[in-house]
């Protein structure tokens, strides 16, 4: 297994060496489009150009997604060049048509047997859509990607994914230009077959998947995961296939210009919706991101019903902010609060300044991750917002790296989410103090840099450095 630790590459003092660089990023999900795994590609073209690496990205012309976020164009430097190719996707709306399944036990044989001919034609579809939907986009990607390599010397390619269909965009450029690729895993591949809410489970997929996953990646030249874990999971896929790729672990991490030059604490009103200060005596928790089978949301709610059983008194000055996208199994978990004497308020999903608001009026920040197989690689992307805005938080994690993390900066707030009665003792505490006027906690600043945007972005560049020098 090679697990890569970069140190600052030694480049050569040619002229060719010292001028600017040029990356091809390749990202399906990139603004307007929303979304957590948007903020790594905006992040990546913003302070690449700060370590001599200038971006052209590739991207969708009419992404089939299921939100969009026009504030973070804000975040592109204008030296940032986009080129948008055309997908054959139908609306996102159409797509989870096709991709759900629908219930054949309405009354009528007619009826039934349409519907088995619709559920028939609609596996036989996702079953030639492998690995994802996205896999439309590439003809147009590819032939736009190719103009733009052209077009302009470029030094390198990577690709960030899902949609793991894109990994096949830069195989076939880096075939045409003998350019290196980088392939990032914004999320392990093998993971969200098994959790993601859209992913073919049917054991044909599984089958050619695998088979997909090892060919794309014997086409790297080096894989980028979001967690050290994940890193060293794709270490030893490589290692198997006997591919002398190294792998790196660049966190998500949190961008410091989000938390400056912030509306006043008072009020703030972004899209009609007005963020307000809690009332004097309430505790506001606040969760953003998508509530799904990755962040099950029921050891809290737990946790919040213990509260109010024993101390409803306090439970009514408890105010849980869920901002975000929800399943309909979460949803219905999330209601169950509405029984208490606590205070839910439910938003969807809202840009991300929106977001970043909602976090800067909290009294505290709660933290989400299931217990199932392979969450002990997962790090929540928020984590690390969470992190930046220095309030209270509460983390209900399973042991690994997110625990692990946690730890460093807030080891009191951790709880597995089997320890509801520890939830419920955190939570009383917590609104027990909610008189005392809040400040911003001291946390150990050297450990918080590291997870800035800007300084993985910097090991980003190095990986790509070392790669152009070898070359």
């Amino acid at each position: 297994m090679t697990v890569a630790t970069l140190e600052p590459p030694q480049l050569e003092t040619s002229p060719a060496s010292q001028r600017r660089k040029r990356l091809l990023l390749v990202a399906y999900n990139f603004p307007p489009v929303g979304g957590a795994g948007v903020q790594r590609p905006v992040k990546w073209a913003k302070y690449l150009g700060n370590f001599g690496w200038d971006v052209t990205v590739l991207t969708t012309l009419n992404p089939s997604v299921p939100v969009r976020d026009e504030s973070l164009l804000a975040d592109l430097p204008r030296d940032v060049e986009v080129v948008r190719a055309r997908t054959w996707e139908p609306d996102y709306s159409v797509k989870q048509n096709l991709i759900a399944a629908e219930s054949t036990a309405r009354k009528g044989i007619a009826r039934r047997l349409k519907e088995t001919v619709r559920g028939v034609a609609r596996r036989c579809i996702k079953l030639a859509l492998q690995p994802d939907p996205q896999v439309l986009w590439n003809y147009h990607a590819i032939r736009a990607g190719a103009a733009a390599l052209r077009d302009q010397q470029h030094d390198a390619i990577l690709v960030t994914a899902p949609a793991y269909s894109s990994f096949y965009i830069g195989a076939a450029l880096k075939r045409r230009f003998g350019l290196p690729l980088i392939l990032d895993y914004r999320d392990e591949w093998d993971l969200s077959g098994k959790y993601l809410e859209n992913a073919q489970r049917d054991w044909i997929s599984r089958v050619v998947q695998s088979r997909m996953q090892q060919q794309l990646l014997r086409t790297s030249d080096a894989v980028v995961a979001t967690t050290r874990r994940s890193t060293e999971a794709l270490a030893e896929k490589l290692n198997l296939l006997k591919h002398t790729a190294a792998s790196h672990c660049i966190y998500n991490g949190f961008d410091a210009e989000d938390f400056v030059n912030q509306l006043p604490d008072s009020a703030a009103s972004h899209n009609g919706c007005d963020v307000l200060k809690p009332e004097r005596g309430t505790f506001r928790l606040v969760y953003t991101g998508t509530l799904w089978n990755l962040t099950d949301i029921e050891p809290l709610v737990r946790g919040i019903e213990h509260l109010d059983n024993a101390r409803p008194d306090l439970s009514r000055h408890l105010e849980l902010v869920c901002v975000g996208r929800k399943t309909a199994e979460q949803s219905a978990v999330l209601n169950r609060i509405q029984n208490t004497a606590a205070r839910l308020v439910s938003i969807d999903y809202c840009e991300h300044s929106t977001a970043l608001q909602w976090l800067r009026s909290a009294s505290g920040v709660c933290l989400l991750l299931s217990d199932v197989p392979g969450s002990d690689r997962v790090v929540p992307a928020k984590l690390f917002e969470y992190l930046a805005i220095r309030k209270e938080m509460l983390a209900i994690s399973p042991a690994g790296e997110t625990a692990e993390i946690v730890q460093q900066f807030f080891p009191q707030g951790h709880f597995t989410p089997g320890q509801v009665s520890a939830i419920s003792d955190w939570l009383q505490h917590q609104i027990s103090a909610a008189d005392v006027p809040t400040h911003e906690l001291s946390v150990n600043e050297n450990a918080l840099r590291e997870f800035s945007r800007e300084s993985q972005t910097e090991r980003l560049a190095e990986i790509l450095n070392s790669l152009v020098t070898q070359r």
